[in-house]
């Protein structure tokens, strides 16, 4: 039999399918009918629009694949539609807030913003910046990941390393609580302990809360770092009579640094946005405190919604302002976390 004849026998095995620019098509054609839909129905909101055009896509994917590719192939050509679905619903919120926080950020985002202090100018009126909130974010958030970051990093080493019996079960346990606590009740704890010792509010205090909320992030994030390095490289060093401490300095950690330096970024840029601890503790101020121990301190959360409720046009400028140089600082910290896992990765 020739090499004609076995393609041409392959090829009738095979029932039709549609062509690759078929879902782009069909998304087109949803839209348009949404949009008519829409335009009829009398919805103004593009929401609306979208939820309808989504719709009609997941419907038209399956009656069309079913009737040129079988119930079978449809099926699975639905999924996949769903999975595309779900994944443009949760990048629409994404890309709108970032570009209604640009749009609206960029009209006081300059270098005197970013160099100066509210002092004395009222919320009514325009000037000001926000470098004493990002001091005060800076020191605030140093500090607690001074605190919390090594703490979280051993108390992972104990859970994987030598965690056994109750007491595991116990730190086990409480980490998981830690974990799903809000950020309030933290806040409440350390006020507790200032009323208590009669203290003032201070930056520090903001410190310790945020430390309580990054600490379990830190301890799940490196355990399961931890957790990854193969066994054979343990007993390897230990079969060579290297002691269990330090095999875990010398091996464990340096294999899994990578991941553990990204959980630590990560667990930065979670409590980097936390208001509610440093709305209790650390109360805010309008001029520059370089000592996070002695008196009120701003940070760049707190300075957004204080500015926000002034209720005036040149405060919500500014407090837009303070969310995109926010939004950049996360996102700073996140591409950090990235190049350090590459770079550190296991080759």
């Amino acid at each position: 039999m020739s090499t004609a004849a076995v393609t041409d026998k392959r090829s009738t095995l095979r029932g039709a399918t549609l062509p690759r620019w078929s879902p782009w098509a069909i998304a087109a054609g949803s839209v348009a009918v949404a949009i008519g839909i829409g335009a009829a129905a009398g919805l103004h909101s593009h929401v609306q629009w979208g939820l309808i055009a989504a719709l009609l896509f997941v419907l038209a994917t399956y009656g069309i694949a079913a009737r040129v590719e079988g119930r079978r192939q449809a099926k699975d050509r639905v999924a996949t539609s769903l999975v595309w679905v779900a994944f443009l619903l949760a990048v629409v919120p994404l890309v709108s807030l970032i570009w209604v926080t640009v749009q609206r950020g960029v009209k006081v985002l300059d270098f005197y913003f970013l160099s100066h202090s509210m002092g004395v100018v009222a919320d009514s009126q325009p000037g000001g910046g926000i470098y004493h909130a990002i001091l005060g974010s800076l020191e605030q958030v140093g500090l607690a990941t001074l605190l919390g970051a090594p703490i979280g990093v051993l108390t992972a080493v104990y859970l994987v390393e030598y965690g056994r019996g109750r007491l595991a079960r116990a730190v086990t346990f409480f980490v998981d609580v830690m974990t799903g606590i809000p950020s309030i009740v933290a806040g409440l704890f350390i006020l507790s302990l200032m009323l208590i010792l009669d203290m003032q509010p201070f930056g520090f205090a903001g410190s310790l809360a945020l430390a309580i909320l990054m600490m379990p992030v830190v301890v799940r994030s490196t355990e399961e770092m931890l957790k990854l390095v193969p066994n054979e490289l343990r007993e390897a060093s230990l079969a060579l009579g290297v002691p269990k401490w330090r095999t875990i300095l010398k091996v464990v950690l340096p294999t899994s640094l990578g991941g553990i330096t990204t959980g630590v970024m990560l667990a930065i840029a979670r409590i980097a946005g936390e208001t509610a601890p440093v709305l209790l503790l650390v109360f805010g101020n309008r001029f520059i405190n370089a000592n996070p121990f002695d008196g009120a301190q701003a940070s760049l959360p707190l300075y957004i919604y204080q500015q926000y409720g002034a209720g005036a046009e040149p405060a919500y400028d500014r407090a837009w302002a303070a969310s995109l140089a926010l939004i950049a600082f996360v996102m700073i910290l996140n591409l950090v976390a990235r190049g350090i896992a590459r770079w550190k990765s296991p080759r």
